[in-house]
């Protein structure tokens, strides 16, 4: 019988396998205005325009454990006109076992996001239609093209600027 603490492949940490293990997931904010209800909940004229931001951040907890947090906000309408503002913190807790130093931050900007993805989906499309719209269904996010943004914003200048 395989001894563990159930919460991550104590068998892969004893082996020197790389691991990456998701030791809890949790809805951190949400937040749903519906500010012009009910004149907002009739058939629109038009498609509403819909803005959605997303952000990555992540904080050490622990020498192998990671917190990491997805930020969306979401607005649909402009102005006086807006029909719903979304925005959801969600986030989990992650640990990297025998991970080279040089991997860890991408697969803590990547990966673990990658994870936690299908559930904020589902939040989003939950609060949508509870507020009374049609579920509001995101699209895959790439977060190797969001990673590789953050990191040309960071550095000297973006990659596009250097001609």
């Amino acid at each position: 019988m395989a001894e563990g603490n159930g919460n991550g492949g104590s068998a892969q940490e004893a082996s020197g396998a790389p691991s990456l293990n998701a030791l809890g997931q949790y809805l951190k904010d949400l937040s749903f205005e519906n500010p012009n209800a009910p004149r907002s909940l009739g058939p629109q004229e038009k498609a509403p325009n819909i803005a959605i931001q997303v952000n990555v951040n992540a904080k050490q907890l622990a020498p192998t454990d990671f917190e990491v947090a997805i930020t969306l906000d979401a607005k649909a309408g402009e102005g006086a006109d807006v029909l719903f503002k979304l925005d959801v913190e969600y986030a989990g807790v992650f640990r990297l076992t025998n991970i080279p130093e040089e991997q860890i931050h991408p697969i803590v900007m990547i990966e673990c996001p990658r994870l936690l993805f299908p559930f904020v989906r589902q939040i989003v499309a939950d609060a949508t239609r509870d507020g009374g719209f049609p579920p509001l269904f995101i699209d895959p996010i790439d977060f190797v093209g969001l990673y590789q943004q953050k990191a040309a914003e960071a550095g000297n200048q973006p990659a596009a600027s250097t001609n």
